[in-house]
């Protein structure tokens, strides 16, 4: 969870992350993408889609590359004069994209050349490929997908990653029948960036609207123990362009809400701290005992308040004894102090990570993961039976786990992946809620061992089924990580196009609770995990988004259920 609005340069939730061994490039993260449609009429002949794909305009336009990490060069071109020059940071892919008219039913094949290590080709919603970590000169990548029964466009683009440097790209085609004309003037619908004003006017992502059904209707599912239930995240600490939002006016919707965000005061002390948002910063924001009184307020109505750790800024590693004590100590006191319902664990970024040799979830050794479940299992201990505990992983902590867990039994990969898989497991009988967020992710792959991209209601059932069926870690048949019960499950969405990577319309979200529910209105992807009326809820970031979307995310959740 990220305190700002997604900018370019780092979408919100996303960490630098150390880079993979190639064998796992291709299950990591992707960037923002910022899209440009172009309304082309389509020819008889077969064609080229891209519009500048040799970038012999000597200009950017139509591609659009994140936080100005682009330009058109020369001395690097693989063709021609010019060259597309990218610059990956310790925060930015550098991700440049183009989106085009497309034929639904109809396959079509993405090639470029490509220069830097570890850099990819892709299409938003469907499959990428990758250089390997050898970048001296241009290789040629293609991939070829097949649009769906009623997509129109498509989004095709190129990123590097992190801490890699600049990588160059020249000769992008799409090739594919009916061809665009080559007389025919783009028309650009650019979506919405950090810069935009508060006002403007959020839109759903063409792979996000492709396949959307506006008209689609459901009938209510079984209420799972606890009901269904909505979580949501309130920026109590700090301000960003969602706006501050009094605890007193938090919508009735809202059963679980999450105070943003208890945070160390350096990265392995353990001493975690609860600030409120200044009045200088939130010139709106109520006094402490307006704020104690609502928080007591909500809970009389059956609310659930927890203060949430970690985020976006702050890195928890529990290295020591001592750290662990520390964190027990002054979690206690946050809660105490607000009377609050327990705590959410939203540890990002290099919180937790596997030490080289630790490779089963089932028995963890990396101080950092031990400590941290010895800490929550002494929180339990201490309040009881009614002690709520949440939590909040990446999919890069979660579901990556299928395919790669730690650093591999030969290192090279990245210690963390699937890391949280062994606090889950310790904390299993005491877990009230798990919401991983399925937002500002790469492509991950799913129990039907394909690649599964944001963009749409497949990839929220395939990251989900995961956990209802359960999964073998590192493809170890013999090490399975066991199902989550459906009651303990809530699936992470952003609230608006504003609040992270992987904003799905309603249509898209009803889509995806009708499948995971009741196995009706499935797409690609059907559940192994079977019918999951019990499924108990979304979660989003946040909700101060979603009161700034004009609360099209809290409204649509309470629709679908009846509320």
């Amino acid at each position: 969870m990220r305190r700002t609005a997604p900018v370019p340069a780092a979408a919100p939730a996303r960490r630098p992350r150390t880079l993979l061994a190639a064998g796992t490039a291709s299950a990591v993260a992707a960037a923002t993408m910022v899209g440009l449609t172009l309304g082309l009429a389509p020819a008889a002949s077969a064609g080229e889609f891209l519009v500048n794909g040799g970038f012999e305009s000597g200009a950017l336009n139509p591609w659009s590359c994140t936080a100005g990490t682009g330009s058109i060069v020369t001395g690097q071109s693989h063709s021609g004069s010019y060259a597309l020059a990218a610059a990956a940071s310790a925060s930015d892919s550098a991700q440049c994209t183009q989106t085009v008219a497309v034929a639904p039913n109809t396959t079509y094949t993405l090639s470029a050349y490509l220069k830097g290590s570890y850099v990819y080709l892709g299409v938003n919603g469907g499959t990428s490929t990758w250089t390997p970590g050898t970048g001296g000169a241009y290789q040629k990548l293609s991939v070829s997908f097949t649009t769906g029964a009623t997509q129109t466009s498509a989004t095709v683009y190129t990123h590097g990653w992190y801490g890699q440097g600049t990588y160059y790209a020249d000769d992008v085609s799409l090739d594919g029948p009916g061809g665009p004309s080559p007389t025919a003037t783009p028309t650009v619908t650019q979506s919405p960036t950090a810069t935009a004003s508060p006002t403007a006017t959020a839109t759903a992502s063409p792979t996000a609207t492709a396949t959307s059904s506006p008209t689609a209707t459901v009938s209510p599912t079984t209420p799972p123990p606890g009901g269904h239930s909505l979580v949501g995240y309130l920026h109590a600490s700090f301000a960003n362009g969602a706006g501050y939002t009094r605890m007193a006016d938090v919508p009735a919707s809202w059963d679980f809400i999450n105070l943003s965000f208890g945070e160390p005061t350096s990265v392995t002390s353990g001493d975690i701290r609860f600030n409120r948002c200044p009045a200088t910063e939130c010139p709106t924001v109520e006094s402490d005992a307006d704020f104690k009184a609502a928080i007591a307020a909500k809970r009389a109505q059956g609310k659930k308040v927890l203060i949430s750790i970690g985020g976006q800024n702050g890195q928890v590693q529990l290295t020591t004894a001592a750290a662990r004590d520390t964190f027990v100590s002054s979690v206690s006191a946050i809660i105490d102090k607000w009377g609050l319902d327990g705590l959410d664990i939203d540890f990002e970024g290099h919180s937790l990570s596997l030490n080289t040799g630790d490779t089963d979830f089932k028995n963890p050794t990396s101080p950092v993961v031990v400590n941290l479940i010895s800490a929550l299992k002494t929180l339990k201990a201490k309040y009881g039976a009614g002690f709520v505990l949440t939590m909040a992983p990446e999919t890069f902590f979660v579901q990556l786990g299928y395919q790669y867990y730690g650093s591999g039994p030969w290192g090279g990969q990245d210690p963390r992946a699937g890391a949280y898989l062994p606090v889950i497991y310790a904390l299993r009988d005491d877990l009230t809620l798990l919401h991983v967020q399925d937002y500002n992710s790469g492509s991950i792959m799913g129990l039907d061992n394909q690649y599964h991209s944001m963009g749409g209601a497949d990839f929220h059932v395939a990251m989900t089924d995961m956990l209802l069926k359960g999964f073998p870690v590192a493809g170890n048949t013999n090490n399975v990580f066991p199902a989550i019960p459906a009651s303990k499950l809530a699936i992470g969405m952003p609230a608006t196009t504003n609040a992270g990577n992987g904003y799905v319309a309603p249509a898209e979200v009803n889509k995806t609770l009708d499948c995971l529910t009741r196995l009706a209105n499935c797409g690609a992807y059907v559940p192994r995990s079977g019918a999951q009326p019990d499924l108990r809820g979304l979660m989003t970031w946040s909700i101060n988004w979603d009161q700034f979307g004009g609360r099209e995310f809290s409204k649509n959740f309470d629709g679908y259920f009846h509320r």
